[in-house]
């Protein structure tokens, strides 16, 4: 097997309005489709994120809490590309989401910052 490339990411949210609001109207991202399931009393909204990239946000009644360990085992964050970082991090801040300072990756050497999402959720801004 040799996948051609990530399908999508999937989240799970406490509070979905408040979710769809933030990566909708603060992220940017367009709504493919959005779907109530009635047995779970449950949201599924696919967004599109650049030209095919997807994120499925997910509602469920009292879903658990993340453990906050940022070294344990599992996802750490979600990247998303950015041409003009200061530009995105004015946008992010004028919309209320706080960004930590912008950090330069001694790899690769590009710029790149970090914020959260409604639930804490580690998410990246990546200059490209």
């Amino acid at each position: 097997m040799k996948p051609s490339r990530i399908h999508h990411v999937a989240i799970i949210c406490s509070n979905y309005e408040k979710s769809k609001d933030f990566y909708v109207n603060t992220l940017g991202f367009s709504i493919i489709e959005e779907t109530y399931r009635a047995p779970r009393n449950s949201y599924k909204l696919d967004l599109r994120v650049g030209a095919s990239d997807q994120i499925e946000l997910f509602s469920f009644e009292n879903p658990p809490e993340r453990p906050n360990r940022p070294e344990a085992c599992g996802l750490r964050h979600l990247a998303f590309e950015v041409e003009n970082l200061d530009e995105s991090v004015a946008l992010l801040q004028s919309k209320g989401v706080e960004t930590e300072p912008i950090r330069t990756d001694e790899i690769t050497g590009k710029r790149f910052t970090f914020f959260k999402d409604p639930d804490n959720l580690p998410l990246e801004i990546y200059e490209y």
